[in-house]
């Protein structure tokens, strides 16, 4: 399956690996670390730092936001930047560029949004302020489940890894889609005006062949403005963004494609400062006085079980279809039982599943239900796949020195 990575140097799919992984192990550093400064006697001074007021102006333009805000509508647009130009290159030159390799992934990742998604309704029927959060158990975080998959080391076969990568891509992708469709605030006909020009600006950079990225970043930054005073939410404007860089300069190679170069910039920024101290900022959940329903609520439950459940019932459910039916074939080198042990690590939502749950509330309504439920379906998740993968790696390492 490596082999038909066209265009991807087997250098660079294990670059990036490491980077996630690594990434992905400081994301849960961070996590925990948000944890126990909710719960002990820092947690007013934590609580006046994630509230803590910042402004920047340009003129008589300006934005006011706490420190919270500006990390998930500002920073967290990088992120949704990356992600944008990760999609692209997939598509072009990866694993989603050709059907027979992107089928097996996108069916993965639709039934992995799905059957969660149905899971959380269940739980929550009746309740249509709860029902907004339909969408918080749909997504996979793609640092987190390659983190964790990172120290399994070669238990785990490679063509597994850049199963779950895909199918994290896609999943993110969905999770773009959703929050654009239905995590809208009341529209501003003259932003969007402003972030269409943008948008068509981007696209006539692109078309004349503009290779140098200063351009594209500079109209980029007007159009997550634009996006920001518009109503729809301004990570958006990243992916649009990241849509629109060239993947392949006019001297052809690696060295020469904006896009990469870009990617290559941005990933350790991402993966070692914006993601962890979103998960910093967003992860903390004090348990002082907390009731039973703060963990069997039906909004906590839903999400939780949608994770840990919904997630591998949908990807592998999935996958065993396409495979049982001869359309697919299971990734190089892996069993069933690793199949579906990845299946369970998708059930890690952390990062997107975070975000989009400060989306489909209003700000102190679901919050603490919203992180219990992710915390714990994804914390479950991590655990079980891990020991899956573990044990199932023995075994496949087992038979192969008997044979």
């Amino acid at each position: 399956m490596i082999g038909q990575l066209a265009g991807l140097p087997t250098r660079a799919i294990t670059g990036f690996f490491r980077l996630e992984s690594a990434g992905g192990l400081l994301l849960v550093a961070m996590a925990a670390v948000a944890l126990i400064l909710s719960n002990s006697p820092a947690a007013d001074f934590y609580r006046s730092v994630i509230d803590l007021p910042m402004a920047a102006y340009a003129g008589d333009v300006g934005l006011e936001k706490t420190l919270v805000h500006w990390v998930n509508d500002g920073l967290m647009a990088v992120f949704f930047l990356l992600v944008g130009l990760e999609i692209k290159r997939e598509i072009k030159d990866g694993e989603l560029s050709s059907r027979e390799q992107a089928l097996l992934p996108a069916a993965a990742a639709l039934g992995g949004m799905a059957v969660p998604a149905l899971v959380y309704v269940l739980f929550n029927m009746g309740d249509e302020i709860a029902l907004r959060g339909w969408a918080i158990p749909a997504a996979t975080d793609i640092a987190f489940s390659l983190g964790v998959i990172s120290l399994l080391g070669r238990r785990v076969p490679a063509s597994l890894k850049i199963f779950l990568t895909a199918l994290a891509i896609l999943d993110d992708l969905g999770a773009i889609i959703i929050i654009a469709i239905f995590y809208t605030a009341e529209l501003s006909a003259i932003s969007l005006g402003v972030a269409g020009a943008c948008v068509i600006l981007l696209v006539v950079l692109n078309r004349v062949g503009v290779e140098r990225l200063a351009p594209y970043v500079l109209v980029g930054l007007v159009l997550w403005f634009a996006v920001l005073e518009s109503g729809v939410h301004a990570t958006l404007a990243g992916v649009v963004l990241g849509l629109c860089i060239p993947l392949h300069g006019r001297s052809g190679g690696d060295a020469a494609s904006p896009l990469r170069q870009l990617e290559h910039t941005l990933h350790p920024w991402v993966a070692y400062l914006i993601l962890p101290l979103f998960a910093l900022l967003n992860a903390g959940v004090g348990f002082s006085g907390a009731e039973s329903d703060v963990v069997f609520g039906s909004v906590p439950l839903g999400i939780a079980l949608g994770l840990f459940l919904g997630k591998q019932i949908g990807v592998f459910g999935m996958a065993w279809l396409l495979i049982r039916f001869g359309i697919c074939r299971l990734p190089e080198g892996a069993n069933w039982r690793q199949l579906y042990g990845v299946a369970v690590l998708t059930g890690i939502g952390f990062t997107m599943s975070l975000f989009i749950g400060g989306l489909a509330f209003e700000p102190g309504t679901h919050d603490s239900d919203v992180r219990i439920g992710v915390l714990i379906g994804s914390i479950a998740s991590a655990l079980v796949g891990y020991v899956l993968l573990r044990a199932a790696g023995r075994e496949s390492a087992q038979r192969s020195s008997v044979a």
